[in-house]
């Protein structure tokens, strides 16, 4: 019903009140209150038929309306900062000095109302279970992310670390190659930085546990560190990403801000040094919600005889921080385990622990030498002793079998990578070719007479050489030879 028709209707109710119909009774009929009637008699007497139409509920005043500069200022911060939220901005005005700045659901409304968001129905399927240390450095979480590329085609893997307190980022390295070794070291300069945490979390990767490598578990090198420094390292259940959630959502901080508008860069380098820079701005410039708008830095402390303040290097907002001047004030020396280096693994031996399976097949390195145990053995823990030329097999401080070693340099830098320590000592003698019972034990420089089947092209074989048989001999039978070739310098 439009203005015209409404006051026409109310005009009639008017005129019956006037002309003496009692006032109940026209309120009935027309489905109307008592006082609708009144107010409309009251108006018509002093507006005339002006009087009946509808008015305005808008208030005379407004005090709490959002100025007008301040809802533009809202705008043009949202506009340059596409990814600035409601509570970001709010901040931000905050921090300019504005009297009295607008909350963020008054931000929300602002941004909704000149068409910069586009409002949404929130859908809760799940909800986790929240969780937070109460002190830096007790927890650390790890993982390693992909996606950063160089000028060369390949695609490099980057090891993040977050304090699960601050959310200060604690390791940011850039690995051409993410194996064991690489992250062990990444992972050691960042506590030679700020200090041992008490407990470390990851993922079921290889690089930080070998819980799931076959044919059986074992204790790879990052593990071998957390030991050795008494740090306490848990594990996400597989298939659990929600577990590891702030490295995660600190992945997609990372890649939406940093990786996905970085052009390949020019070498390893470049790439570190480009990440490190975004890293400090991540720590001591970008405010974070989770912590109730601080910075990381303002919240971490690094473990170490001096607890650091890091929280100056905000305060000046005219000199923007730099790595170099982060790093120095955060750097200590901390008494930390290094895993060995690759250099010293040549030419020494390792050992470690294994478990005999039930098949007494015991696989000391997967397709390069496997040793065969008897089955009453199966279940038993040993511990092998092993370089590039002896394999020792001990079991309660005694060797019970030596073998030749078939392991090469990478071999044992690989059972190095997969938790071997460097050995002691070597057990027991090194492995010669195994003597048969009852032969005689001959001396070195002693010659023998030993006999051989010459073969059709007239040659017969001794100690693995080929050797000529001269003219005369028959092809096919036995012939005997006694010469300083015969000499054998091993027991046979």
């Amino acid at each position: 019903m439009d203005q015209q028709a409404m006051a026409e209707y109310r005009y009639r109710a008017v005129c019956e009140v006037f002309g003496g119909s009692p006032i109940g009774e026209v309120a009935a009929r027309y489905g109307t209150t008592r006082q609708s009637i009144d107010s409309w008699r009251r108006r018509f007497k002093q507006e005339g038929m002006a009087g009946l139409v509808d008015r305005s509920r808008r208030p005379h005043t407004s005090p709490t309306k959002l100025d007008a500069d301040i809802e533009s200022l809202i705008c043009q911060l949202r506009r340059d900062h596409p990814r600035w939220g409601a509570r970001r901005i709010s901040y931000e005005l905050g921090r300019r000095g504005v009297d009295g700045a607008p909350s963020r659901a008054t931000v929300h409304r602002a941004m909704t109302r000149n068409g910069l968001i586009d409002p949404q129905i929130q859908h809760h399927r799940r909800k986790y279970k929240r969780w937070q240390r109460q002190e830096p450095m007790h927890l650390w979480q790890l993982d390693i992310v992909g996606g950063v590329p160089l000028a060369d085609g390949r695609q490099c893997k980057l090891l993040t670390g977050i304090d699960d307190h601050s959310r200060f980022v604690v390791v940011a390295a850039v690995l051409v190659t993410p194996s064991a070794r690489e992250v062990a070291a990444a992972f050691t300069a960042a506590m030679r930085r700020y200090g041992v945490p008490s407990e470390v979390l990851t993922d079921n990767g290889g690089q930080f546990t070998g819980r799931y490598l076959k044919p059986a578990p074992v204790e790879v090198l990052f593990e071998q560190i957390c030991r050795t420094n008494g740090i306490r390292q848990r594990l996400t259940k597989p298939r659990s990403p929600t577990t590891t959630g702030k490295i995660e959502r600190f992945h997609k901080t990372l890649r939406t801000e940093f990786l996905d508008l970085a052009t390949p860069f020019e070498s390893h380098s470049a790439a570190q040094e480009a990440v490190e820079c975004w890293i400090t701005s991540y720590n001591t410039s970008r405010p974070h919600q989770a912590l109730d708008m601080a910075t990381p830095s303002e919240l971490f402390r690094p473990n170490g005889p001096t607890r650091l303040d890091v929280r100056p290097v905000m305060t000046t907002l005219a000199e923007e921080p730099t790595t170099e001047s982060i790093l120095a004030q955060t750097s200590m020396t901390s008494d930390v385990i290094e895993p060995p280096d690759d250099r010293q693994i040549d030419g020494m031996a390792v050992e470690f622990e294994a478990r005999v399976p039930p098949t007494g097949e015991l696989n000391v390195l997967h397709g390069r030498q496997r040793i065969s145990m008897h089955k009453s053995m199966a279940g038993r823990t040993l511990t092998v002793w092993a370089n590039q030329r002896s394999i020792h097999l001990i079991l309660d401080g005694h060797a019970i079998r030596t073998v030749s070693s078939r392991l090469r340099p990478e071999d044992l830098r690989h059972l190095t990578m997969r938790g071997a320590r460097p050995a002691g000592p070597e057990p027991a003698k090194p492995a010669l070719r195994r003597k048969l019972s009852g032969a005689v034990v001959i001396e070195p420089g002693q010659v023998v007479e030993i006999q051989r089947v010459v073969g059709n092209d007239g040659i017969a074989s001794i100690a693995g050489t080929p050797c000529t048989v001269p003219a005369g001999a028959t092809r096919g039978q036995k012939t005997q030879g006694s010469s300083e070739a015969t000499r054998l310098d091993e027991p046979c």
